[in-house]
């Protein structure tokens, strides 16, 4: 009886054995059944995994999205949930897109701060900095940790970490990863003049250099009938539109501000919304200082003379009069081309805008504030059983060229869901010296095939020449062909009209001193800049004295603004 005991003890130890062994095949790294990936396993695994891995089961992400509801380039059948890019995400991931809110530009703010109070987040949004403080000290976020370590694609980890550590300083809260970082271009934060060169041609004028010739064009582009319709409606300069327009970028929202008057300010070497070192060498905030009001003092002048747009606070679409052909001049970044001079040039072809770094300041130079690398920043819901699903997404973009074989004339960049920036920051400069070179004739597209990092240089050199005739060198509206293929040219033009003066122009770049709220800020810093937003509109318009500047700066210091002024000292100078 024993030995039949013993005979069963051996024969159940060599069942264990073998149970053990099929367990450890079965997750061995050369196994070659199903992996943790395409099972929709979790992600919190320690070891990386497949960045653009396709689900084996669909999964859902419902999102809260920025729609602009007067975008009307999706084609018909195509929706905001069923377009080119929701469809992409479907076939390569195999995630569907739903939809827990959307909302225009400037009641996306309003919506997400709803969210925040009820603490009911989508699966995950796109954020602003401020935004994204407030979700992490509520604690309703995934931590993203591991999911930026085992998901981020070596391209996205390449530009992130490109940025000496600020971008990830960005979303890191107590040392964990709280979000995922866009990493914008330096150009974005870069504000020139567009203007109607053939308006300036027509009226033998030549772009203004300083802000004296800066009133005289725009006082000729009222007066002078450059439209030649015979009527006394055009606009000189294109101001801000009410609601979310900006006169200038701040230190929070330091990119992409369109028709604000920024490089009116550097002209006088001005800095509002910015913290700048002041004469005293000490931080201050640069809507406090005298440059400041010595731009509004010359501003208020050119509104009062009519060269600003006189509906400035009521137009509720600054792009309007530009694409309507009955504005001269307006401020924005490098890529108008994705914007309103897409639309002019569809409803006027011979309309010429042409990008310059002007007006120059009193030293003869050009001195532009300029922005954080990253502004924007997806954030996933705390719970949701797929945090790595946001990354992915956005790991899509580098997948195969995918980004580039969109045709943003079927639908915008901004239908992608939870889109962010990714590019190294001088991809518009390289981009611009790269097709120079190939439409010199000096090298081929080839020649750039191992800068996968700029990941639109491939098809942007491939197709220049579909939209670009001869003379290369030259970029007047007249030497291009939009209608070849309007979506390959609204990049094209952006890039090399928008892009060249950033080239070509020896700059001062003025950065602020911190591009993130302080303690205090967290408290006061609405109520100030609505204070600082409500009272410059009224200088400017006339309907406050430009003495008022110095009430606005005694209040502001009293409400707060010492004490934050301090605590950014301490930061810059811990």
């Amino acid at each position: 009886m024993n030995k039949i005991n013993q005979v069963k003890v051996l024969l159940f130890m060599i069942m264990l054995l073998v149970i053990s062994a099929c367990s450890n095949a079965n997750n061995s790294p050369n196994n070659t059944g199903t992996n943790a990936e395409s099972a929709n396993t979790p992600s919190n695994s320690e070891a990386p995994q497949d960045p653009f891995g396709k689900y084996a089961e669909p999964i859902k992400i419902s999102i809260g999205m920025e729609i602009d509801p007067t975008d009307k380039s999706l084609p018909a059948g195509d929706t905001p949930l069923d377009n080119q890019y929701t469809r992409n995400i479907k076939e390569n991931l195999n995630i569907e897109v739903e939809h827990t809110f959307t909302a225009s530009g400037a009641n996306m703010p309003q919506k997400i701060s709803m969210a925040i109070a009820s603490n009911d987040l989508p699966d995950a949004m796109v954020v602003g900095p401020i935004e994204l403080r407030q979700m992490v000290e509520a604690d309703q976020l995934a931590d993203l940790t591991d999911v930026y370590k085992n998901y981020a694609s070596p391209t996205i980890k390449e530009i992130i970490e490109g940025t000496d550590g600020a971008a990830l300083k960005s979303v890191t809260f107590d040392g964990k990863i709280m979000a995922i970082p866009g990493v914008q271009l330096k150009a974005d934060g870069i504000h020139t003049m567009w203007i109607r060169q053939d308006w300036l041609d027509k009226l033998g004028l030549e772009a203004p250099k300083t802000i004296e010739d800066l009133e005289k064009v725009a006082k000729a582009f009222v007066e002078q009938d450059p439209d030649g319709n015979g009527k006394a409606d055009t606009i000189g300069i294109s101001g801000p539109q009410s609601g979310d327009g900006k006169m200038y970028a701040n230190f929070l929202e330091s990119k992409n501000n369109l028709y604000g008057f920024d490089a009116i300010f550097s002209a006088f070497g001005a800095y509002p919304g910015f913290w700048v070192n002041g004469a005293d060498g000490k931080p201050a905030y640069g809507s406090t200082l005298p440059e400041t009001k010595e731009a509004l003092v010359k501003l208020s002048e050119m509104y009062a003379a009519g060269l600003i747009d006189p509906e400035m606070a009521v137009r509720k679409d600054s792009k309007e009069p530009v694409v309507s052909g009955k504005s001269g001049m307006f401020f924005a970044p490098w890529w108008m081309g994705y914007g309103p001079v897409s639309d002019a040039v569809q409803n006027d072809p011979k309309a010429n805008w042409q990008s310059y770094a002007l007006p120059l300041n009193k030293d003869g130079k050009f001195s532009p504030h300029i922005g954080t690398p990253s502004s924007d920043f997806v954030v996933v819901r705390k719970g949701y059983e797929h945090p790595e699903a946001p990354m992915k997404m956005l790991n899509n973009l580098f997948k195969n060229e995918s980004e580039a074989t969109f045709d943003p004339s079927k639908g915008g960049p901004g239908f992608y869901p939870l889109r962010l920036v990714y590019a190294p920051s001088d991809e518009t400069e390289y981009t611009v010296k790269a097709i120079r070179e190939v439409l010199a004739g000096t090298k081929k597209p080839e020649d750039y095939a191992a800068d996968v990092s700029y990941k639109l240089l491939a098809s942007d050199l491939r197709d220049i020449k579909k939209v670009k005739n001869e003379p290369y060198d030259q970029m007047g509206i007249e030497t291009w062909n939009p209608i070849a293929d309007m979506g390959i040219w609204t990049r094209a033009y952006s890039i090399m009209v928008g892009g060249t003066p950033l080239v070509d122009t020896s700059m001062e770049d003025v950065p602020s001193l911190i591009y993130e709220q302080t303690p205090l800020m967290e408290s006061r810093w609405v109520n100030l800049k609505k204070m600082e937003d409500e009272m410059f509109l009224k200088i400017v318009m006339g309907a406050a004295s430009v003495d008022t500047f110095d009430t606005f700066v005694a209040d502001w210091k009293k409400q707060g603004g010492d004490q934050i002024t301090q605590e950014v000292t301490d930061i810059v100078n811990p």
